[in-house]
């Protein structure tokens, strides 16, 4: 009797969505006017969701607009970590919710001399929707060191702008999100249906997609790994925090293995000392299978994008590291459309042909045992990381109103939400 091979089976969050156009916005100089400009046109609702929203002159910015927003009668709901935002001022924050912004915090905790513990389960996204037709998301969050006249400090980083039916999704899953309703991703629409209010506007196929702790634990690792696996003659990846699990590596590798260029673009100039010397250990394994190993040195490396082949590419919150990948709460979409990922490709390699060194392997026949060691201990860190993780300390994050004292007493419907399944992490 012959026995069948089982068929591989995508992930559960893989319908394809039609019709949908996207820009990629590259850096905070095209970031920024682009959301400021949308929420200063907004007519009925903004929905905002940011790990880090910092008092210098980008949250300022923000703060205006959606001030202005707010008293002219648009619905605005914020939600900022905890962890990534814990220094916003009474005022900052008042004047917001004194103009009738809905200002939320995901689990703000408490300091125990003066340290800040809350350092687990964050929530990591930076979704922005305006009106439920215009879409925002990336990596990018709304602080000064995301522009290059910070100095040599500001971060190279990405997002896109959305519009057509995927922003529906978008919006039905932040604005759920921010007010505590989502234990995981909302409910797809019919296969080929269509938002009313989100008409086609262009050609691109789309998926949404997001990590939580609780049904969508590794959806967005799967889809890059299904995409690795169906690579046929190249893969580019550019990741601020790159630690990622065995299955990763293992399909990385055997793309190269199988004639796939296979590149890497990583910190060469890294925001934590700690993120080279973690991804530094990976190199000797990853350049022997035949990847392509970059590491950007112009300013720390803040992306989180990705291409295979012609058509693949995906942009988002996520990093690859064990805190994106099996912590944090993340949101990704992946596009399929040949003229965005052609322009992606275009900017990646912009960057490894002018702001990048290529890493070359240990010589070979060099005898390191401390480093053989190492590399094996590193790589069964990372094969059983994910269920390690499960042990680590977890409550159950809430998302808090942030109220004016005038208004302190709170009522049933706006008590402190239990927040996206045993929720999420850490690096920006």
């Amino acid at each position: 009797m012959s026995l069948r091979r089982p068929t591989f089976r995508p992930p559960r969050s893989s319908r394809w969505v039609s019709g949908n156009h996207f820009e990629l916005l590259e850096n905070g100089e095209e970031f920024f006017p682009r959301v400021f400009d949308a929420i200063r046109g907004a007519q009925r609702e903004v929905v905002l969701e940011t790990f880090i929203l910092f008092e210098d002159k980008i949250g300022q910015e923000l703060h205006g607009a959606l001030l202005a927003a707010a008293e002219r009668g648009v619905e605005v709901h914020v939600l900022v970590d905890g962890f990534g935002s814990p220094d916003l001022s009474d005022t900052f924050v008042g004047q917001l919710v004194n103009a009738g912004v809905r200002f939320r915090i995901f689990d703000p905790g408490r300091r125990f001399l003066g340290q800040r513990l809350n350092l687990l389960r964050r929530m990591h996204r930076k979704i922005v929707v305006v009106d439920g037709e215009l879409g925002f998301i990336g990596g990018i969050n709304y602080s000064a060191d995301h522009v290059a006249d910070f100095g040599p400090e500001a971060k190279q980083d990405y997002s896109v702008a959305a519009r057509g039916p995927i922003v529906a999704q978008m919006h039905r899953f932040a604005r759920e999100a921010v007010l505590g309703r989502t234990r995981g991703r909302p409910q797809q629409p019919p296969a080929g249906a269509t938002d009313p209010e989100s008409p086609r506007a262009g050609t691109a196929d789309a998926i949404f997609v997001t990590r939580d702790n609780h049904q969508h634990t590794n959806d967005i690792e799967r889809h890059y790994r299904v995409a690795l696996r169906s690579a046929r003659h190249r893969v580019v990846i550019a990741n601020a925090y790159f630690f990622p699990g065995y299955r990763f590596i293992r399909e990385m590798r055997r793309a190269a293995k199988r004639g796939v260029d296979v590149r890497l673009i990583l910190q060469g100039q890294p925001d934590m000392a700690i993120v080279r010397t973690a991804a530094s250990m990976l190199y000797d394994h990853l350049i022997r299978a035949g990847v392509r190993i970059y590491e950007y040195c112009d300013r720390p490396l803040h992306g989180k994008v990705a291409l295979v082949d012609d058509e693949w590419s995906t942009v988002g919150s996520s990093n690859l590291d064990p805190l994106s990948l099996s912590l944090n709460l993340e949101a990704n979409v992946i596009i399929r459309d040949r003229a965005f990922n052609d322009h992606l490709h275009g900017r990646l390699a912009h960057l490894m042909d002018n702001s990048c060194k290529q890493i070359k392997a240990t010589p070979p026949g060099r005898f390191d045992g401390l480093r053989l060691l190492r590399s094996y201990f590193v790589f069964h860190l990372m094969r059983w990381f994910p269920t390690w993780a499960g042990w680590l300390p977890r409550h159950e994050p809430t998302i808090t109103m942030v109220r004016t004292p005038a208004t302190q007493t709170p009522s049933a419907s706006d008590a402190p939400a239990k927040a996206s399944g045993r929720n999420a992490g850490l690096a920006a």
